[in-house]
């Protein structure tokens, strides 16, 4: 698997837009095979499974979007996210991830919103040196360190699992 040209789509630009004005020195990387879930993405990478960081949204009770970065090796504890919320959440849909993220399942990134979110970062991901994070689409990456995408993405650690 390759990564493609320097040109990147619109939603991938967005990321490396959000990325340059956190002053993050990484780029967003597009390869030509899709990685919609962590094992793909881990497959292309070469890299392991719990480095992907994957965004996940959810809808909170009151109807807010709901973003936690979780480990790909990592099934999220709704109840504990909840919990740290203080409302009750569930899986949001394709069309309400797009419409509060601006992108596509699969290639959900942790910056580059249309407005805040509120967010979650799995504790676990500090384990690693460098995490893998989408890029804004399923052919898109990005490596940072688990503490500059804390800060990134303006989320709180917490055990998601």
């Amino acid at each position: 698997m390759t990564a493609s040209a320097p040109e990147l789509s619109a939603s991938a630009q967005r990321v490396q837009d959000a990325l340059a004005a956190a002053r993050l020195a990484t780029r967003v990387v597009e390869y030509d095979v899709p990685a919609r879930t962590s094992a793909e993405a881990a497959a292309v990478l070469g890299c392991a499974v719990g480095q992907i960081a994957k965004s996940l949204v959810f809808r909170a009770e009151s109807g807010a979007p709901v973003l936690v970065i979780a480990s790909g090796a990592h099934r999220v504890d709704e109840n504990r996210v909840a919990q740290a919320l203080g409302e009750s959440i569930e899986r949001a849909t394709p069309d309400f991830v797009r419409q509060q993220t601006g992108f596509a399942i699969g290639g959900v990134a942790p910056v580059g919103h249309p407005q805040p979110l509120a967010t979650f970062v799995d504790a676990s991901l500090r384990r690693f040196d460098t995490v893998w994070a989408a890029g804004g689409t399923p052919h898109c990456v990005f490596p940072i360190a688990p503490a500059a995408l804390l800060a990134a993405s303006g989320g709180r650690e917490i055990e998601v699992v």
